[in-house]
């Protein structure tokens, strides 16, 4: 038996409908087989740079590769699909059916040899590990013995890496926990010392003011009990060497004895229970344990307990700033010395007693100033003067209206007068009154603009127009009663002075 009768097994004549250019259909598939292999064969391993291997139908590598009979290989799924619908080959044309379909067995080989170099080029060592098992390389039991206590010890060694690399981990995260509890811990024993101190200071003071009260209501219990008492206070009490009242020698000359006598027993006796008096008053340093307490101390202990952790943060503030950033001088040592007081206490007890002396807020005025001609009166801005006594308001009805305070609150009326008002050309933003001068006053405005106002005059005396976009806020220095700092939308802030200098800090608006 030939060559020619296995090609023809493999690959079996089929009538053609129109002649061949040479030879037979068994000739021309197996001259198209090896052409394809050894094209495949010469590749240099990178499956897409050969259009050869791909698909005509679907552009792809060839998956699970036919040959027609006129040649051409194809996916099998994409040649059946195609068949399905047509009778002729996709690449030349000719005649075509299913029957004329051929497995092409060498070109799957070295598609497979392909995929498995691409693979081995740039997959992982463990992804060609499992590639190789999934091929079915045989491999001998002794062979893969080895293999696997290799890859045991290599877990183990994976482990024992990982396990330290934890430990480091969790040993750095204790050693800064560690840290930052000890500055928490000193921090705490500094606040501690802070709170002792202050305790200290608290209860001398509270024993002085009630040591005080003591000797005072004492002194006004022998007063109301013995008018004769009285006059005796300031020789016993302030002046020992003196007991005697100044009349008490005359007295003596003219009396009897036996009066006398009396008398002396008497005063011995009345001497005797003021200095006892006194001494259970000196003595007694330490106030009531349980005193009764009102309604009002009471009340102000629950808004204590209200807010407690906000006054104990304002309060560990107040004592840490002063503690860090002032040093006492000769005569604040000697004033805390006298006092009992630290600074940041002195603060924070004016706090507290503000802050627990009201309960609520009550309405003592309202300003009814009713403008016919606009009817949105939002005010965005009110502003006290120097001294308190007037206040002005602006906003988008484009009036400035200046009230006096005292007027306000003690005159109820429907609709408010105003004692100045200025027209502008914009709504108003913001105002600020000088600091120094009760008659300067500054506007801003929607348009950008920051006017400086007489408010005696009612005219304005100067206009700045730097700002590019809407002006928010505008406010006068404090130190420096010539200049005055505005921000706006634009995303700049200016300090011009009434001389028109302008400083562009390029920060973002104040609002």
């Amino acid at each position: 038996m030939g060559d020619s009768s296995v090609a023809g097994a493999l690959v079996p004549s089929v009538p053609k409908q129109e002649p061949t250019p040479s030879g037979d259909a068994s000739t021309a598939a197996l001259a198209a087989e090896e052409e394809a292999g050894a094209r495949a064969a010469g590749a240099d391993g990178d499956v897409t740079a050969d259009r050869d291997l791909f698909c005509p139908i679907c552009m792809a590598v060839i998956k699970d590769a036919f040959l027609t009979a006129c040649g051409h290989s194809f996916c099998y799924m994409c040649i059946v699909t195609h068949l399905s619908n047509k009778s002729d080959c996709p690449c030349c044309g000719n005649y075509l059916t299913k029957a004329q379909l051929y497995p092409n067995f060498l070109l799957d080989k070295v598609l497979k040899k392909m995929s498995a170099h691409q693979i081995a080029k740039t997959a992982s060592s463990i992804d060609q590990f499992r590639y190789a098992l999934q091929q079915g390389n045989d491999m001998a039991v002794k062979e893969l013995d080895s293999l696997m206590t290799l890859i045991a010890e290599k877990k183990r060694h994976m482990e024992q890496q990982e396990s330290e690399t934890n430990m480091q981990v969790l040993l750095v995260f204790l050693h800064c926990l560690r840290k930052q509890k000890l500055e928490e811990l000193n921090e705490i024993q500094t606040d501690l010392q802070y709170i002792k101190e202050d305790i200290s200071a608290v209860e001398r003071h509270r024993i002085e003011l009630y040591r005080t009260k003591e000797r005072y209501s004492m002194k006004l219990r022998m007063l109301l009990d013995d008018p004769a008492a009285s006059k005796m206070w300031p020789s016993s009490m302030d002046k020992p060497s003196g007991l005697f009242p100044p009349n008490s020698r005359v007295q003596l000359s003219t009396s009897t004895p036996g009066v006398l006598q009396n008398k002396k027993l008497d005063l011995k006796g009345q001497i005797s229970h003021q200095g006892f008096q006194r001494r259970d008053a000196l003595i007694c340093s330490d106030p009531p344990s349980s005193p009764v307490q009102s309604g009002n101390v009471i009340a102000r202990k629950r808004r204590v307990q209200a807010q407690f952790n906000e006054l104990q943060e304002y309060y560990l503030q107040r004592r840490r700033t002063g503690a860090q950033s002032r040093r006492l001088d000769e005569r604040d040592m000697i004033a805390m010395n006298k006092e009992g007081y630290h600074a940041g206490l002195e603060d924070f007890q004016s706090v507290l007693t503000t802050f627990t002396r009201y309960s609520r807020l009550r309405v003592i005025a309202e300003l009814r100033h009713g403008d016919l001609f606009h009817s949105a009166n939002i005010v965005s801005s009110i502003e006290f003067d120097r001294d308190d006594e007037l206040f002005a308001t602006a906003g988008v009805s484009k009036r400035i209206k200046v009230f006096e305070f005292s007027t306000v609150v003690n005159e109820p009326s429907d609709v408010h007068c105003p004692v100045v008002e200025m027209a502008t050309r914009s709504k108003l933003s913001c105002l600020s009154w000088n600091k120094y001068s009760k008659n300067v006053i500054a506007s801003s405005d929607y348009e950008g603009i920051v006017t400086v106002w007489d408010v005696q005059t009612r005219q304005s005396v100067m206009e700045y127009e730097e700002h590019e976009k809407r002006a928010w806020s505008v406010d006068f220095s404090r130190t420096e009663p010539s200049m005055l700092v505005s921000g706006s939308d634009d995303c700049k802030v200016l300090m011009p002075f009434y001389s028109g200098t302008f400083f562009d800090l390029g920060y973002p608006s104040l609002i």
